[in-house]
This record gives C-alpha cells, structure tokens and sequence, in this order.
C-alpha cells in the first residue's frame, strides 16, 4: 500500500504559476499527475519514473514540468502560464507493474481565474 499526499493547490491568475507537491510512502514507483475538471472525466497530466524520465500530456505540454526527490520520496509539478481550462482537482498517482495508477492521493485543488 502506497500513501500519497498531495499540497501546493489554490487559486491564481490566468498566466500565473502554481507548484504541487505529493509525498510517497514508497520510492520505488513511476508516479504521475491526473486531473479531473467538473463534469470531465478524470485525465493524464504528467508522469516520471524514479530515474526521472517524464511524458507530458499535450495540453501541458511546455507550460508543466514534473520533477523527483527519490531522497525524500517527493514529487513535484511545476505548472506555468496557467489557463482557465487548467482548472481541475490534481491527483498524484503512483504506477505498480501495469499501465495504470495503482494509488492515489486525495486531491488538491487548482483554479485559474481569467
């Protein structure tokens, strides 16, 4: 069982930045970011492996970046040049052996105003 809690959400200015934290219970996964707007399903954000090696959903794509602390079982999303359509619950999300998310955090919300 892998814990995850994620920090860092709130509201900001179209254009402006925010930075989400999780903290692992566990070092040894690929952990990523998913986000779910209102009324939307729930959607791939970013991922990065525990050698760092990351992949971008499109719409993030130059604007996000993820990053890891395998010292301190920390991940991180640097989210830049928010939009409104950024708006949405951000979940961090840790991969087992299979292709999708074996756990999850609890969410923490990011809101971008025009």
């Amino acid at each position: 069982q892998v814990q995850l809690v994620e920090s860092g959400g709130g509201l900001v200015q179209a254009g402006g930045s925010l930075r989400l934290s999780c903290a692992a219970s566990a070092r040894a996964y690929t952990l990523g970011w998913f986000r779910q707007a209102p009324g939307k399903e729930r959607e791939f954000v970013a991922l990065i492996t525990r050698s760092g090696g990351t992949n971008y959903a499109d719409a993030v794509k130059g604007r996000f970046t993820a990053s890891r602390d395998n010292t301190k079982s920390t991940v991180s999303l640097q989210m830049s040049s928010l939009k409104p359509e950024d708006t949405a619950v951000y979940y961090c999300a840790a991969y087992g052996s299979g292709s999708r998310p074996d756990y999850w955090g609890q969410g923490t919300q990011v809101t971008v105003s025009s």
